[in-house]
């Protein structure tokens, strides 16, 4: 039989290292869904109660209020699954509920290169091997004695999920996006 025990969210230790900056609008999307959905998704603590992975999304439910969490221990053999009684997937709410928690997780990751990099070389592994590419972006240089700008383009759009994938695909391709109302 696992131990199971209820503690207060605020004794789960976020990771001081966090690989994940996460994005503004990542943080957005995961707001407006923990409000129209609550918590669905377990996150992963080590043996210290430190958070491994769910670290903005423990963020996220203090923020909102959701003061309780279940710890399962387990020694990673046994897949831990969080059953929700209240939602049907073949339903509007389940259906609209799958698709927040994918592109909430695709929308706040923002990887800590320089950290990531720090962290495989104290700890021997390589980030590539996990689909993390380290490249560094080449920094502009002036060439010819012509003056480098700083540009900003400006998008306005009434349709919520058209913004979302533009945004995403920005981000993806590394432009530094921020959301505004």
């Amino acid at each position: 039989m696992k131990k199971v025990v209820e503690v207060n969210i605020d004794s789960l230790i976020p990771d001081d290292k966090n690989f994940n900056r996460g994005t503004e609008y990542g943080d957005h999307l995961m707001d407006e869904s923990l409000r129209k959905f609550g918590l669905g998704r377990s996150v992963l603590l080590d043996k210290n109660d430190r958070i491994i992975a769910g670290n903005k999304t423990v963020e996220k439910a203090a923020e909102l209020g959701f003061e309780n969490a279940i710890i399962v221990e387990t020694d990673g053999k046994t897949l831990v699954a969080v059953r929700r009684n209240d939602i049907d997937l073949d339903s509007a709410k389940g259906r609209e509920f799958a698709l927040a928690d994918n592109a909430t997780s695709k929308a706040n990751i923002c990887f800590d290169t320089d950290l990531i990099m720090q962290e495989a070389e104290i700890y021997d592994f390589d980030p590539e091997d996990w689909g993390v590419t380290m490249e560094q972006p080449e920094e502009e240089q002036p060439e010819d004695g012509k003056k480098v700008i700083d540009t900003r383009l400006i998008v306005e759009c009434s349709d919520v999920s058209k913004l979302s994938l533009l945004y995403s695909e920005l981000q993806d391709r590394g432009f530094k996006c921020e959301l505004k109302k």
